[in-house]
């Protein structure tokens, strides 16, 4: 019998490789923090953050946690961000190291400002 899809952000972090749901976890809490009223759903299969417009996004793979706040909110801390595997809009952040907390929270709240103050878009 096929496993079902998750329909909700728990449902996610539960069918999530046990490896992962410490690191969902955190980066969660992380950024519930930044915005706390920010509505949480899927979007592609993946936890989003919303406040009218996509926030920033975070998935889990085989040996790492995927960050994606876009690439203009990750220009500015590109010096911080050089240690880590990063693509276009996202960051690779490995199971067996510890997050980099302060950087997410950073990244987020510059994302969140972006979109509050400039409606920034999920695709720019």
């Amino acid at each position: 019998m096929p496993k079902t899809k998750p329909t909700t952000v728990d449902e996610y972090i539960e069918a999530a490789p046990s490896e992962a749901q410490e690191k969902l976890h955190e980066i969660r809490a992380v950024l519930k923090k930044v915005v706390p009223n920010a509505r949480e759903t899927l979007k592609w299969g993946s936890p989003v953050f919303e406040e009218g417009r996509i926030l920033f996004s975070y998935s889990a793979y085989k040996s790492h946690l995927n960050f994606s706040p876009t690439g203009p909110a990750m220009e500015p801390f590109k010096e911080e961000l050089a240690k880590f595997k990063t693509g276009k809009d996202t960051i690779q952040f490995p199971y067996d190291k510890p997050l980099p907390k302060v950087l997410i929270r950073k990244i987020a709240a510059f994302r969140a400002k972006q979109v509050r103050e400039n409606d920034a878009r999920w695709m720019y």
